[in-house]
């Protein structure tokens, strides 16, 4: 088997190189050629592309987070070489939400064993920009925005930024047309969904599933103090989403319109500001490497 490790240097403000070490002594003791290919933020797809020519792996590990995982999921869309996760980036939500080993080398003996593969949706924005966890526009996209800007990483960088918008929280008029149906609202944040939970761990949407060809748009109408105690509490009881605070609506395709411009983020990276956009969703375009603990997977 060839295995080709595509790592993120910086992702997480984590060191790859004793995972990369570990890896690589594990994939010789066992016969597993291997090769390490390192992102830089410049012309990677097309570098990558040449090292997927030539290599020709059986299998793909992303080791990073959510972005590392796009930006294989975008390279490799329609592919047949499938794609595993090694979560090692700030918050690794598409991996906590697909029931990966938190231990990185533990994720990698799961990816080099599995022979399970499933086909993960990946949403596009304005036929131009991609997700394949959750996006969003309103307060948490400001935070990712200051986030991005810091040299710092980690979850006590974005607790800084939280804590500073939070104050200055306010909500903005919108209209989202899907199922040939139109919403007008308010609301302090909308997230389109393609899974159920931030990599904090709070759960955003009840009905997602990164796999079933749909989506879900939320409408977080306001936060307040005892909605965030709640949110604290989510990892132990998911009942905290109010239908009083929260409307969402599932769909395959939608366009969403904005009274001023907004923020967009996706997948932790911040896009620009829009005044409208559109989302689709592609329907099992990437090869997903998993095991039975996906609680996504068809039984």
């Amino acid at each position: 088997m060839k295995l080709l490790l595509v790592v993120n240097p910086v992702s997480g403000g984590v060191d790859k190189d004793p995972f990369l070490k570990d890896a690589k002594a594990l994939c010789d003791n066992y016969g597993i050629e291997n090769q390490v290919f390192k992102t830089t933020g410049t012309d990677d797809a097309e570098a990558l592309k040449v090292i997927l020519n030539t290599f020709k792996p059986d299998k793909v590990a992303a080791v990073g987070g959510d972005g590392t995982l796009l930006f294989l999921a975008i390279v490799l869309q329609h592919s047949s070489i499938p794609v595993g996760i090694i979560p090692m980036g700030s918050a690794n939500g598409m991996a906590t939400e697909l029931e990966v080993s938190k231990q990185p080398i533990e994720a990698l003996k799961e990816l080099i064993m599995s022979e399970i593969v499933g086909d993960l949706d990946l949403l596009v924005v304005n036929n131009e920009h991609y997700c394949i966890h959750l996006g969003d526009v309103g307060i948490n996209a400001k935070i990712v925005k200051g986030y991005e800007n810091d040299h710092k990483r980690g979850m006590s960088t974005y607790a800084k930024y939280f804590i500073d918008e939070l104050g200055k929280v306010t909500a903005f008029p919108m209209t989202v047309e899907c199922n040939e149906k139109t919403y007008d609202a308010e609301g302090v944040m909308l997230c389109i969904c393609n899974a159920r939970k931030y990599g904090t761990g709070i759960p955003i949407n009840l009905e997602g599933n990164p796999m079933d060809g749909v989506f879900e748009i939320v409408l977080i109408k306001e936060i307040n103090g005892s909605m965030l105690i709640n949110a604290g509490l989510s990892s132990f009881n998911e009942n905290f989403i109010n239908s009083q605070h929260q409307t969402s609506v599932q769909t395959n395709q939608a366009k969403i319109t904005f009274k001023t411009p907004q923020l967009l983020q996706l997948d932790g990276e911040v896009i620009g500001e829009f005044l409208s956009f559109d989302v689709r969703i592609i329907k099992g375009a990437v090869k997903l490497i998993t095991t039975q603990k996906n609680p996504y997977l068809e039984r």
